[in-house]
């Protein structure tokens, strides 16, 4: 089915406190991408209830407060795959020790524990840019090439 307007996702930016985020290395629909946990929005949900959803379903992890960190307009995705997302990034602090586990191995071959500022590659975009603002403390930024 052709696509005919943006899908809305999530991504769930989960920090430890030694300042590590957790990614993991997708495959299916956006292989071979490291990426932030996240999916789609369900009808009727709120940012913040996709997010704690997605999150549980991938990594089995639990969160309960979370805030919008971001907003990524996916363009590049749009040019390479013909898939046009806007992605709401949400951050999320463990304060405790948690380990995520695999819950959708069809989905994704692993998390792991990385410096934000040395992201994994190939990177999927969404992912990308969020982290991106979040370390930067911008809610949005254009494209380079956008006017």
């Amino acid at each position: 089915m052709k696509q005919t307007r943006p899908a809305i996702g999530v991504g769930i930016i989960v920090s430890r406190p030694d300042g590590l985020i957790l990614v993991g290395k997708r495959q299916n629909s956006h292989a071979p991408y490291w990426s932030i946990p996240g999916g789609h929005m369900e009808l009727g949900e709120s940012f913040e209830q996709a997010a704690i959803r997605e999150l549980a379903e991938e990594t089995g992890l639990r969160v309960s407060t979370l805030s919008v960190v971001g907003l990524t307009n996916n363009l590049h995705t749009w040019r390479q795959e013909g898939v046009h997302s806007i992605s709401v990034i949400l951050h999320a602090s463990l304060h405790y020790h948690a380990e995520p586990r695999l819950l959708e191995p069809d989905k994704c071959t692993g998390w792991r524990w990385v410096d934000p500022r040395q992201l994994p590659e190939p990177h999927f975009e969404a992912s990308r840019k969020g982290v991106a603002a979040y370390l930067k403390g911008l809610f949005y930024q254009p494209e380079e090439n956008q006017p």
